[in-house]
């Protein structure tokens, strides 16, 4: 009987009662570099082979309370950085998914949560933001308007001592947008920017942005990926949001007026990982998947089939299977890609750390979960 009750969903799930918080949207800030919001990875950072590309990749790391396992987690992520083989299969950058400081994306918090922690990681560092990161406290000593701090750390015009972190020796980084592509040999990977709602709002310009950044990526096809990233996790199987129904009838609209999909689509926003397959009319299957267990102290458990709170019955869940997961562990991606035929060979790994309780040194991050695309 308790396997029963215990039992857990194998398809996305909607937690039902979810009120409006649509008021909290907030208005996007100026871009700070030209349109089509393009950074060249080349222009950061020289790649020894222009034929692969690997780089970590996670999402909600910051902590108001506890940023301990953030730190695990990025002491395990730098030990990959240093494991050189020659074989260009190390990562050589992280790309993060958002919700980089709790609660409000003040800059007060940058240093404890977000350059402290990552000091000895020893690539750049890229992002989109969360919904906390574009939150405003309202209670703040000091007035700032909806992602300021975060644009200085990651959208500056040129690299330089971001003043709010502390003399830290990590410069600003110059992504030219909230939303922004970066550009790769192998892979354009296009990042999208939700907003503060709960379930993420898009905006009409934005939705313009994507539909060319998809056409234009579409016809780089087969000599590279697309890589589509968003912080609010469209499926979802957990407790704390559930699916996200704005980001799925968005991505539709948008895949099916365009006629070009990804090939593989990350998000965060829920505190666990999760790696979903949904199969469409032509047969062409996509991965999504949930990376939004970087550090934050508190994990979000997939839900019971019994717990009467959620449903699975929608019609968006049709063809959408929950392959894998890993709710009660921190951890963090390494995705590598590699030109291989006339594609892109794309490989995900999800590490977890041992049993933070029993954490003790020499011990390393274990491979949880792993997949091969061929684009």
């Amino acid at each position: 009987m308790n396997s029963i009750l215990n039992k857990k969903y194998d398809k996305p799930v909607i937690k039902k009662n979810q009120p409006d918080d649509s008021y909290k949207f907030q208005p996007l800030p100026s871009p700070t570099g030209k349109y089509p919001y393009h950074l060249d990875l080349e222009s950061i950072q020289t790649l020894n082979d222009r034929d692969k590309l690997a780089f970590h990749m996670l999402g909600d790391t910051g902590s108001i309370r506890n940023p301990d396992f953030q730190k695990l987690v990025v002491a395990e992520m730098i030990k990959q950085y240093q494991q050189t083989d020659g074989t260009g299969k190390e990562p050589m950058f992280l790309y993060h998914l958002g919700d980089i400081v709790y609660n409000f994306g003040e800059a007060s918090q940058y240093k404890r949560q977000f350059f402290e922690p990552y000091q000895k990681y020893p690539g750049p560092i890229f992002a989109i933001p969360g919904n906390h990161d574009s939150d405003v406290n309202p209670d703040s000593r000091v007035s700032y308007k909806s992602l300021d701090p975060f644009r200085a750390v990651f959208c500056d015009k040129q690299p330089q001592t971001v003043a709010f972190s502390g003399g830290a020796e990590r410069k600003s980084m110059t992504q030219p947008n909230v939303f922004w592509s970066l550009i790769t040999p192998v892979a354009r990977i296009i990042g999208m920017y939700g907003n503060v709602t709960k379930f993420g709002v898009i905006t009409p310009d934005q939705r313009k942005w994507l539909i060319e950044e998809l056409r234009n990526a579409d016809a780089e096809r087969p000599d590279k990926a697309i890589i589509l990233c968003v912080h609010h996790a469209p499926y979802s199987a957990d407790v704390n949001h559930g699916s996200s129904l704005p980001m799925i009838q968005f991505f539709d609209g948008v895949f099916e007026q365009t006629g070009v999909r990804p090939d593989i689509v990350f998000s965060g926003h829920v505190h666990n990982y999760q790696r979903f397959s949904k199969r469409y009319f032509d047969g062409k299957t996509v991965p999504f998947i949930v990376a939004g267990g970087g550090g934050y102290d508190e994990l979000h458990p997939v839900a019971s089939i019994s717990d009467s709170r959620f449903t699975g019955n929608n019609a968006a869940f049709n063809h959408v299977t929950l392959e894998n997961y890993c709710d009660n562990k921190h951890g963090f991606l390494k995705v590598s890609l590699e030109r291989a035929g006339k594609g892109i060979r794309i490989t995900s790994e999800f590490y977890t750390l041992p049993h933070e309780k029993r954490v003790e040194p020499g011990m390393n991050a274990i491979l949880a979960d792993r997949f091969i695309l061929e684009t």
